[in-house]
């Protein structure tokens, strides 16, 4: 009890060995966030999400946006209004706790205790929040948030790509280092063969892309952005391997070119699965919410695999972001962790004691705020992914992907390329720099 509910970081503390403060305090809000989704994709089990409209009040006020009755069939899009309301409330969340930790600087600020204990206190916050946010009326509401979730998960993706740029970088240079302190042939064989299998991944994506979201006739819109996309990348590869960056970073190469790739055309596949086109795309979903539809048509499930494989990405990156901080300085300057706190307790942890000590003493080791804002767009991103993001027509009668989803993603993908562009040439651009 005293763990749930008092100041000391102590949760687990039976079960797992000497930890610092500050990756428990990060783990646990994690946690917070999976659970929310996880709530979130029960409810859009098609099972659950016909179930949905016996929660009192939640299909009350469906028919009225913007002071305009209309006649919706509210069953239909309960599981989007779920997933809208569950996404709200954690945004609102770690919201909350972005604006309470706003320059906390060592775990002497009382507020430190806040952030790193009271876990039972929080999880009735995070409950009261969600039930309030079924009760929102529906107005404007899902028009206005789907434009807070693109706006979120556009700048998510961009931090999804600069951990996946430093992921790369550290891959490579760790493999670059055993090949040369080791005199095996294995580390390069191993870099050799994963580079290959990225590239030819990359290129059966982008023969499958063409063969199933574009036509001989039409679909132009489909045929230029992939065509586009496999330019950049062949840019990026050949640049990657050219001497002067080589020169300057002689650490760069093909492996983390490929990774980016790969990436790039996954990205150019979850937008192609936005085409709000039936005829260039195959894999796009139609819920209909008149009640001839819906007596006939089986019930549609929300996620295809564009989200099933954004889903897995959106759990890596915030376990990635939750667990560790960068091999780079110039990306833990960027993304506010940096892991200065010695360990205050090292007394503890070398008798084996089971407990989880503080390390922040002399300073935090990451932005408590920014950690939680990252938190939120994470929030955001999956409450968009779950949905496919879509949004309802301006009748209310359908669930339509508009033209924003794609255009979002396409253009994160470019960002994506641009900023690793820029780690390849900014050595050369900027000489005085320190890039290491």
């Amino acid at each position: 009890v005293s763990c749930l509910c008092g100041s000391a970081p102590c949760l687990l503390c039976g079960c797992c060995p000497s930890a610092k403060n500050s990756t428990i305090s990060r783990l646990l809000f994690t946690f917070f966030l999976f659970l929310g989704t996880l709530v979130s994709i029960i409810m859009i089990i098609p099972g659950v999400e016909k179930e949905l409209h016996k929660l009192p009040g939640f299909c009350e006020g469906s028919g009225s946006v913007l002071g305009v009755q209309t006649h919706v069939d509210c069953s239909s899009f309960l599981g989007h209004k779920a997933v809208y309301r569950m996404g709200f409330a954690m945004a609102a969340f770690f919201f909350l706790f972005a604006v309470l930790m706003v320059c906390v600087r060592s775990s002497k600020d009382p507020r430190a205790a806040v952030q790193n204990g009271f876990w039972f206190f929080k999880f009735l916050v995070l409950v009261g929040i969600t039930v309030g946010a079924f009760y929102i009326p529906d107005g404007a509401f899902t028009s206005v948030w789907f434009y807070f979730g693109v706006v979120g998960s556009f700048l998510f993706i961009l931090i999804q790509l600069v951990l996946l740029i430093d992921f790369a970088h550290s891959w490579s240079q760790v493999w670059l280092r055993n090949a040369s302190e080791s005199s095996a042939k294995g580390w390069y064989a191993a870099l050799c063969t994963v580079t290959f299998t990225f590239y030819t991944a990359s290129i059966a994506a982008i023969a499958l892309l063409y063969v199933y979201y574009t036509k001989p006739q039409g679909c132009t819109e489909g045929k230029a952005l992939i065509s586009i996309n496999l330019i950049l990348c062949l840019i990026i590869s050949v640049v990657s391997i050219l001497p002067k960056i080589q020169e300057a970073q002689p650490h760069s190469g093909l492996l983390q070119a490929s990774l980016i790739t790969l990436y790039t055309i996954y990205v150019t596949w979850s937008a192609l699965a936005n085409v709000p086109t039936q005829s260039c795309n195959p894999t796009l979903l139609v819920r209909n919410s008149t009640s001839s539809a819906t007596a006939t048509e089986p019930l549609t499930a929300w996620w295809d695999a564009p989200s099933i494989v954004g889903l897995i990405i959106f759990i890596l990156c915030t376990l990635f972001i939750s667990l560790r901080s960068s091999d780079h300085p110039q990306v833990n300057k960027l993304m506010l962790t940096e892991e200065s706190g010695a360990g205050a307790a090292p007394g503890e942890a070398e008798r084996g004691e089971h407990r989880a000590y503080d390390n922040e003493q002399d300073g935090v080791c990451y932005n408590y705020t920014f950690f939680h804002l990252c938190l939120l767009l994470a929030a955001l991103y999956i409450m968009m992914t779950l949905t496919n993001w879509y949004r309802p027509d301006e009748s209310l009668q359908v669930l339509r992907s508009p033209w924003t989803a794609v255009w979002v993603k396409i253009c994160s993908g470019w960002a994506g390329l641009l900023l690793y562009l820029w780690t390849l040439v900014a050595p050369l651009v900027l000489p005085d720099r320190d890039f290491s």
